[in-house]
């Protein structure tokens, strides 16, 4: 469960914890979501300087990577997943449903802070499409009423 606000005293300490481990920038990343639900600006040129890398290079990381947020996710998280698997399934229909009835977009995040979307491109569920992740609970063959109902949105 992430803390409150995030402190440069906490990122160099979180830092400080991972940056011996072999390829340390995954496991510091990691670290601070965890600790703060998402990576704070202030992290990237505290990982930067610990690591002696750019801050491009550590931004360029946490944005290639699908699952860190800059912003705080809602309290529950679903991904819907828009492989080819899926698609020829119904994926793109069952989207534009649980887009339409929670009225957000992909990254979104309800206005009471309960449900962010995001869409995902592959859950390991290929013979059981359209797929979806609430949270850590797979769902195949997912119907909107479902997913909601399992995010009780």
């Amino acid at each position: 469960m992430p803390v409150a606000s995030p402190t440069l005293d906490t990122i160099r300490a979180i830092v400080a914890e991972h940056r011996h481990l072999e390829g340390p920038m995954l496991p510091i990343l990691h670290a601070i979501q965890e600790a703060f639900g998402r990576i704070p600006a202030e992290a990237v040129p505290a990982i930067a300087e610990a690591l002696n890398l750019g801050k491009a290079e550590v931004h360029g990381v946490v944005s290639f990577y699908h699952d860190f947020r800059e912003a705080p996710a809602g309290r529950r998280v679903i991904k819907l997943c828009r492989a080819e698997a899926c698609q020829a399934v119904g994926s793109e229909a069952l989207s534009e449903r649980v887009l339409a009835r929670l009225g957000i977009d992909w990254h979104g995040t309800t206005a009471d802070g309960a449900v962010t979307i995001e869409p995902v491109y592959c859950l390991g569920l290929c013979a059981c499409g359209p797929a979806a992740m609430v949270d850590d609970t797979l769902i195949g063959r997912a119907d909107a009423e479902r997913v909601l109902a399992e995010a009780a949105a």
